[in-house]
């Protein structure tokens, strides 16, 4: 079989990044912040973290462990809301008029091209969209 015909799962090449070695300066430097962020917790009464865990979380590796799976059972209390009457039994509801032109101004409405609706507003222009013209 020739490389050609492989998929990309036979690739020689590496994708994943490596994971980096903590150096002893750096190392040093966690475990000093470590200690100001367990001083901060004691003072806030949070738990404070170990060492492990918060060079995880310093590197944003952190992944926090979650207290409850279940979602909790809302129940809702409907006894403090009011009850309102549908609209059927406060009273009777008018249709709304349609809107009607009522003025003397636009004669009509005619079709140029393309089956658009242009209105008319002379004998001219009647006469000029009959032979679908504009002018």
């Amino acid at each position: 079989m020739t490389m050609h015909l492989l998929g990309p799962a036979f690739s020689t090449l590496s994708t994943r990044k490596k994971k980096s070695k903590l150096s002893d300066s750096q190392y040093t430097k966690y475990a000093i912040e470590w200690k100001d962020d367990c001083k901060r917790c004691k003072r806030l009464g949070i738990k404070a973290k170990s060492l492990d865990e918060y060079i995880t979380y310093r590197q944003g590796k952190f992944k926090p462990k979650l207290r409850g799976t279940a979602m909790p059972d809302y129940k809702v209390d409907k006894s403090h809301r009011e009850t309102y009457k549908s609209q059927s039994e406060v009273g009777v509801a008018f249709a709304r008029t349609p809107n009607q032109y009522t003025g003397t101004l636009i004669r009509g409405i005619s079709t140029l091209h393309k089956s658009n609706a242009v209105p008319v507003i002379s004998d001219e222009e009647m006469m000029e969209h009959a032979r679908m013209r504009r002018g």
